[in-house]
This record gives structure tokens, sequence and C-alpha cells, in this order.
């Protein structure tokens, strides 16, 4: 069949499946997730954690939290052989990240460190946040809980690693249309200390 007949007989279907996928996975999102500025391809953002030894759940959780809750940009661990955008490290410090939003073909990274570990601060709540700042979220401290970029000044007693409204919809912001996607990388160092 040449590819034109094709097209004309799959094109359609295929149309109606790309603009439902995102009316679906809205509709299952909670009522209060920030909607997509178009219906478009999320941006994938490979990383990298084969040095991050002893945080691999947490940074499983941590990625399948900002996965759940937005829907422009989608964390991949990357394959052999793949450039990752973010670079994951453990350290016996203090986490700290670089300020993103990182985009395909940029560098950003994460140091997940001990110390806050030691001191009782959860680490999926750790990973899920110093991911955040690569997204371009800056942190908001003081604050409550609720606010994942509250980091550390929420208390060693919280452990919700998932992002509040306000924080989905600036990474939606970030990584929806043509001139989000142009914006560059803050690249100031954020160290999550007390």
């Amino acid at each position: 069949m040449p590819p034109s007949k094709w097209f004309a007989a799959v094109g359609t279907a295929a149309v109606v499946t790309m603009v439902m996928a995102p009316v679906e996975q809205a509709a299952a999102a909670p009522s209060n997730a920030a909607a997509p500025n178009s219906v478009s391809a999320a941006t994938t953002l490979y990383y990298d954690d084969s040095r991050a030894g002893g945080w691999e759940a947490a940074i499983t959780a941590g990625v399948a939290s900002w996965n759940a809750n937005v829907t422009n940009v989608k964390l991949i661990k990357a394959p052999p052989g793949t450039r990752a955008q973010i670079r994951i490290t453990a350290t016996n410090g203090w986490p700290q990240a670089s300020l993103g939003p990182v985009r395909p073909g940029g560098q950003a990274w994460v140091e997940l460190g001990s110390q806050a570990v030691d001191q009782g601060y959860d680490k999926t709540r750790i990973a899920a946040h110093e991911i955040g700042h690569n997204l371009g979220l800056p942190d908001n401290k003081p604050g409550p809980c609720s606010k994942l970029m509250s980091g550390s000044s929420a208390g060693v007693g919280c452990r919700k690693p998932v992002p509040d409204a306000a924080e989905r919809s600036r990474v939606e912001s970030a990584y929806g249309g043509r001139a989000a996607a142009q914006t560059p990388a803050d690249g100031r160092v954020l160290v999550d200390v007390p």
C-alpha cells in the first residue's frame, strides 16, 4: 500500500489515539493537577544513578512520583550507552543539585548526601526534592510538608515525595510549548542544609 493511502487509512486513527491519550491521563490525574499547555509529546530526560549506591529505591520512587504527577516531561533511567541529562551520585555531605530546567542535550546533577539521612530525613523525599531542582524548581523555605520544595524546613517527620499543584504547574510550564523549550537552565547550585 502506498504511504499516502496507508496514512489516510491509519493516520486518522493514530491522530485520534494521540489526542485521546493525554485526555485519559488528565482524567486519571488528581483534580488539582495542572493541565498540559498543549497536546504534544513529553520531553524525555535520561538519568544515570550508577554512582548512587544505596539510593536506588529512593531514586526509583522519586522519579515515579514526578512521572505520575507531570505530563510534559518524563524521566527515564539511561540505558547503557545513552547520554544522561541528569547525573545522580551519593555523597557523604548534604543533598544538593543544580537548578534547571535541564533540557535534552543539557547536563544537570544531583548529589544525594548521607548527612541528611543521618539527621533523620526521608531518602525518597530527598531524591524527589533534588530532582525537582533539576526540573527548574528552587527551594521554597521555610515551608510545610505539603510543599516538596520546602525540603528540610518541613522537618524530619515529613515523608511526602509528591509535588503540590503549584510545583507541578511550574514544571509543566517549564517543559510545555516552544517558548518554554528555549528557557535556559539557571545552573545555580542549591545545597539543602537545614
